[in-house]
């Protein structure tokens, strides 16, 4: 449980609100239990800069306005949506995904986000694949901070996905952040949110579950692979080193075949 000092004064704004646990992810932020009379909700520290917080809850917004299940935002009672960089949204009830109709189910709510963003602003301070072909820096991508081999394998991975019109993309698809609930799919947790080509969303999607990638899949997932090493290797360095291994194994099978 993070220090409650450090939280109260963002929490006194949403008046009646107690913390009750963590909840589980929230690798680089945390996100709590809450709650305020008989609701529930979930709290969450953002460590992003404001603008890029904003850009998010402008996302959000604009998703649940055309009917996405995303976090529904709880604003202060001043209205303000963001406090300190904490942002209060509705619990959802539901569990990760089970077999592949609930992802069948997830894979049609992502392709939705994705026709309803195409041309929407990149956030700030990020970048897409396509610029850090070569650019060093965007989001949480430090390409200069990583060895030489490890860059040119990452770049390497990410053009065979460079392909058709960029929108904004989840980031960050993978059981802990999708909930199903009957024929329902919330996608949770837009920290790791940007604009790109639509295709890493769909990485780490079961095999067995079509996706609307037009080309191989293996070549999808290793761009996926590819993009957790760079995003994760200051933030996750013991996880990112994993990826990036098993980035390496993956390009020396493509050559192999």
């Amino acid at each position: 449980m993070p220090d409650r000092v450090q939280w109260s004064a963002g929490l006194a704004a949403w008046p009646g609100l107690e913390l009750v646990r963590p909840l589980a992810g929230g690798h680089r932020n945390p996100v709590l239990l809450a709650r305020r009379r008989q609701e529930q909700l979930v709290v969450r520290r953002s460590g992003r800069p404001a603008a890029a917080l904003e850009w998010e809850l402008d996302l959000l917004a604009h998703l649940w306005a055309h009917g996405i299940r995303v976090p529904e935002l709880v604003p202060a009672a001043d209205g303000r949506r963001q406090v300190a960089g904490l942002v209060v949204t509705r619990f959802v009830p539901g569990a990760p995904p089970r077999d592949p109709a609930d992802w069948r189910r997830v894979v049609d709510a992502l392709a939705t986000v994705h026709q309803l963003t195409r041309g929407w602003p990149q956030r700030p301070g990020f970048a897409a694949s396509r610029q850090l072909l070569t650019a060093p820096r965007g989001g949480d991508v430090g390409l200069d901070r990583m060895p030489e081999r490890a860059v040119a394998a990452v770049r390497r991975a990410w053009r065979p996905v460079q392909q058709g019109p960029a929108s904004a993309v989840h980031g960050d698809v993978g059981g802990g952040n999708l909930l199903v609930d009957g024929a329902a799919v919330t996608l949770l947790d837009w920290d790791e949110a940007r604009v790109d080509v639509p295709w890493f969303d769909y990485a780490f999607v079961p095999e067995q579950v079509p996706v609307p990638w037009p080309g191989r899949r293996a070549e999808l997932t290793t761009a996926g692979v590819a993009w957790e090493a760079a995003t994760c290797w200051q933030a996750e360095p013991v996880y990112a080193r994993r990826r990036l291994l098993e980035l390496y194994r993956r390009l020396a099978r493509a050559d192999r075949d």
